[in-house]
């Protein structure tokens, strides 16, 4: 069973409830990633999201990956393989790890994209999530397959291939 805590900032308009969108995205990467069992798993699995701004993403980014720039998605992976591998056995809840979305970075991307900004965030939460699952994009044949399990997942949720490029 999938829990999701979500926490989102004024940044991001609260007349929109984002957890059913979160909870969708998170579910289609699970199904999509190398551990598709967690979808079924005994245990719970929990992810935190937060939806904030573009300066409390900046210091994160500084402060845990040396980059002193916002930027559209983190991901703070909290489980290892071995917790992801051991979800039908009795115990307590895995907690996945934790996501947090730059709402400035985000509407900007998808502005320049012409997509919704719900479209990009949803994109954003299925990379994060697949990040959480242990996918990276450290080399061209990583990249590649985290690339296809992204469009695979928002193929799911009936979004269009967000690196198909348009003519």
């Amino acid at each position: 069973m999938l829990d999701v805590a979500i926490e989102s900032d004024e940044e991001w308009d609260s007349s929109r409830s984002w957890e059913p969108l979160v909870r969708t995205a998170a579910e289609a990467a699970v199904a999509e990633s190398a551990f598709p069992q967690l979808a079924s798993a005994c245990r719970a699995i929990e992810i935190s999201v937060r939806l904030t701004g573009d300066e409390a993403v900046r210091a994160l980014n500084a402060q845990w990956r040396g980059k002193d720039k916002p930027t559209n998605v983190l991901s703070f992976p909290l489980a290892d393989a071995a917790d992801l591998q051991s979800t039908n056995v009795a115990g307590p809840e895995i907690l996945l790890g934790d996501i947090v979305l730059a709402h400035g970075v985000c509407a900007s991307e998808a502005a320049d994209k012409g997509i919704s900004v719900e479209d990009h965030a949803t994109h954003l939460i299925v990379h994060g999530t697949l990040h959480l699952l242990g996918c990276d994009h450290h080399d061209d044949v990583e990249a590649a397959d985290m690339e296809a399990r992204e469009v695979r997942a928002l193929a799911r949720l009936g979004i269009a291939n967000p690196y198909e490029v348009k003519t």
